[in-house]
């Protein structure tokens, strides 16, 4: 029997962001450094990095398949889903 499912955080071996209808936008200077967003991403693909001493958010859209759940959960509400321009 032939598994045809792809395991979670797997898409860093495959990049999926190229069928993607939504993006999601994040708004830098409301953003409270929390970490949800990159704890909830289902493949990983959200990294919290150091910028001007506060740890941001950096989506890597090779990777992000345009779930949402980001922007659902972001407690502060600075991540919007944005319509794709392909």
């Amino acid at each position: 029997m032939i598994n045809l499912a792809a395991k979670p955080a797997s898409t860093t071996k495959n990049k999926t962001g190229g069928w993607r209808t939504f993006k999601p936008k994040t708004d830098l200077d409301r953003c409270v450094g929390c970490g949800v967003c990159s704890r909830i991403c289902p493949e990983g693909c959200i990294k919290m990095q150091s910028k001007n001493g506060k740890l941001k958010p950096k989506t890597d859209y090779n990777y992000c398949k345009g779930c949402g759940l980001c922007a659902t959960e972001c407690p502060a509400k600075c991540i919007k889903m944005e319509l794709e321009n392909k």
